[in-house]
This record gives structure tokens, C-alpha cells and sequence, in this order.
């Protein structure tokens, strides 16, 4: 292969493109501007689906490390009502296409199957500019630079390698995430534990909707959703966590004690976590040498499918280049061709999703039942 393959990010779609390439006996470099794998916590848990986020992981030869990590019994799932009634509760029998991991484990399962020295730690990207036949330089926060023949922007929703291809940038939804966390929570917190059940929970409303995952160990991992203008939130004094806390519970008076309790028994200070998305069907004119995987490409509000297609991105991406090592406009013609509509088509998905999510609870579950 002619091109050498310059990947900027060390996510999952990111890895997964290396992981992918490496199986082809095709080098690559990723640089990553964190300072190393433990720099930051990397999320919750993932639930990886059979049609996409499990067909990229046999591509890259690592479905028996795969199936090492998935925490059994986490695909049950429990809808409530705001006053606590159960109205759906699912339970893991185990055949099910969507078993749950946690999102670091398997970014340790992708950086254990490349060769060292693959991902470039402490290496922040700050730009990228096209140098002409198809060639781009990088440039990085130390002062240095780096020309490459294949440029992948793998590097998430403020991508410094989108400009390349699109004037596109995220803009924020109208809905915020307020992250909390409940430790030890079969003994310390019962009432939120028996809510939450062995799996995921979510408890929609109109006016808001607080959702939670199990972790391991007695981790309760909660997402208290809010519409609300961004400048609601800049007026919630995140720095005092007491305060926070008792400013976002007062958005949820009435609710039934034990989801209440995800937000007033949190044993972390409560977090906001923004959304925000690329146009929906998002997508650019093929450029030579340089293209996009992941939230790169086509960031969403979280609809369950973004890790996963990152994951599919990253796959397919390694198998165009392998497919067509000596081409390389071909094999990015390849992948973006069949990205652009697969990524179109789930986040529409997901905007109706999210459009359920803030509605009534009983007809969230109706439409689970009609799409099992």
C-alpha cells in the first residue's frame, strides 16, 4: 500500500479502523490528545447491537474479547411511569441482540489488539490544511507537523478535521444531560436500586425524563434529561454541587421518591452534559485523502446507535483500504457511499426516538411493543 494512514482520535471508531487495518497487514498511526488510556473516565455502558457495533468487532478479529466483557443480564429493561408504576419490565433471557459493556473496556480490547506504539498519546491536534494531490499536513498544540497521504478524522464532535471536507458544526438540541452517580446502591440506595431493576430504566415525561443503567459493582449510572436553553443551565451554579442538585430535583416535584432519588442521592456531583448534533443526513463532497468515521462525521443527540456506528464506520473504512490498498479515492468512495445513507437513516431514527422520550410514558412502551 502507497498511503500511509494517519488516524486523529483514539475512540472506538478510531481504534477500530486501526484494529481493522492491522488484521489486513496495513500500518497506521493514531494520535490522540489525551495523555494516555486512563487520562479521563470514558462513559458508561454500551449496548452493542448484532446488526452494526457486533459486525465491526468480527471484523476486527476480536469477538471472544468481546463476549469476555459483556456484563450478563444488563439487556433487561424497565419502563415507569413518574409516580413509579412499572409499566414494562423486560427481562435478559439472554438471546437478545444488544449485550451491554462497559464503553472502557472495550476501548482497553481495541488498544490491546494493536501493535505498541500504534496510538500517539498527548498528541492535540489543533488543524489540518490540504497540501494539494491529495495530501494534508497536521498540526499539533507542541508546535509540530506531520504530512500524511490519508488523513481520518476520527476525533469527535469538534472535529479539527472536519473543516476539510464541510462548514458543518455542531449546534446545541435543546435538551441537556445531568449525569449523577449512585455507588454501592443495593445497600446504600434501595429505593433508586429496585427502581433501576438488573438493567436500564427510563421514566419519560414531557417535561423532563431521568434514565439509569447498572453497572458493575452496585453502580447506579443516571441521565436526568432537561429541555431547556443552554443559557437555563449556565445559571445553575454546577460548582456547588448541594445547590445543583436540589436546582435540577426541583424540575422533577411530584416524582415518585425512589427516581428522585437518582438526582438528590447522588453520590457525585451532579454534571451537564450538553447535546449537540450535525444536520441531519449530513454528509460532504469526496475530497481526495481525507475523510470522516464517528461523531466526526455525523454527531447526534445520544439515540443508543452512535458508538455503534462508529464502531461500523471504523470496519468498513479498513476494509475499503484493504479491498483497495493501491486506490485509495475508491476506497473512500466506497465507504462514504454506503455511510452517508446508513448514518442519515438512524439518526432520523433517533430524533423520533428522543421525540418519545419526552412525551407520555405509556405510549414509549406501546412502541417498544411494536418494534420488539
Amino acid at each position: 500500500m502507497s498511503a500511509d494512514v494517519t488516524i486523529i482520535g483514539a475512540g472506538l471508531g478510531g481504534l477500530t479502523l486501526a484494529r481493522v487495518l492491522h488484521v489486513h497487514g496495513i500500518p497506521a498511526a493514531v494520535y490522540e490528545a489525551e495523555s494516555s488510556p486512563r487520562a479521563r473516565a470514558q462513559g458508561g455502558m454500551l449496548d452493542v447491537h448484532d446488526y452494526n457495533g457486533q459486525v465491526a468487532i468480527e471484523a476486527a478479529a476480536l469477538t471472544e474479547e468481546f463476549r469476555a466483557i459483556v456484563l450478563e443480564g444488563r439487556q433487561q429493561m424497565r419502563v415507569l411511569d413518574r409516580d413509579g408504576t412499572v409499566l414494562l419490565d423486560e427481562a435478559d433471557d439472554g438471546t437478545g441482540g444488544r449485550p451491554e459493556v462497559m464503553r472502557a473496556e472495550l476501548r482497553r480490547v481495541l488498544l490491546d489488539s494493536l501493535p505498541d506504539g500504534t496510538v500517539r498519546w498527548g498528541r492535540k491536534v489543533t488543524g489540518a490544511r490540504a497540501l494539494g494531490g491529495g495530501r494534508h499536513e497536521v498540526g499539533f498544540a507542541d508546535g509540530g507537523t506531520l504530512a500524511t497521504s490519508l488523513l481520518v478524522g476520527a476525533d469527535g464532535a469538534w472535529s479539527r478535521v472536519r473543516p476539510l471536507l464541510t462548514a458543518a458544526a455542531p449546534r446545541y438540541t435543546g435538551t441537556t444531560f445531568v449525569e449523577t452517580y449512585l455507588f454501592d446502591a443495593d445497600t446504600r440506595h434501595p429505593g433508586a436500586a429496585k427502581a433501576v431493576g438488573g438493567g436500564s430504566m427510563m421514566a419519560p415525561a414531557r417535561d423532563g425524563q431521568i434514565f439509569a443503567h447498572r453497572e458493575t459493582g452496585g453502580t447506579l449510572h443516571a441521565y436526568v434529561a432537561l429541555r431547556r436553553p443552554r443559557g437555563w443551565f449556565e445559571a445553575v451554579d454546577f460548582t456547588d454541587a448541594r445547590a445543583a442538585t436540589a436546582r435540577i430535583a426541583a424540575e422533577f416535584d411530584g416524582w415518585a421518591p425512589e427516581l428522585t432519588a437518582l438526582i438528590t442521592e447522588s453520590d457525585t456531583a451532579p454534571v451537564p452534559r450538553p447535546h449537540h448534533a450535525l444536520p441531519t443526513g449530513h454528509r460532504w463532497d469526496r475530497a481526495p485523502g481525507v475523510t470522516l468515521v464517528g461523531d466526526a462525521a455525523h454527531l447526534a443527540a445520544p439515540n443508543g446507535e452512535g458508538a455503534n456506528l462508529a464502531l461500523l464506520d471504523g470496519a468498513e473504512l479498513g476494509e475499503a483500504i484493504a479491498a483497495h490498498p493501491d486506490d485509495i479515492e475508491t476506497a473512500l468512495e466506497v465507504y462514504e457511499q454506503a455511510m452517508f445513507p446508513r448514518s442519515a437513516a438512524a439518526n432520523a431514527e433517533g430524533e423520533q426516538l428522543n421525540e418519545s422520550l419526552f412525551g407520555d410514558a405509556r405510549h414509549l412502551v406501546e412502541i417498544f411493543q411494536q418494534n420488539p
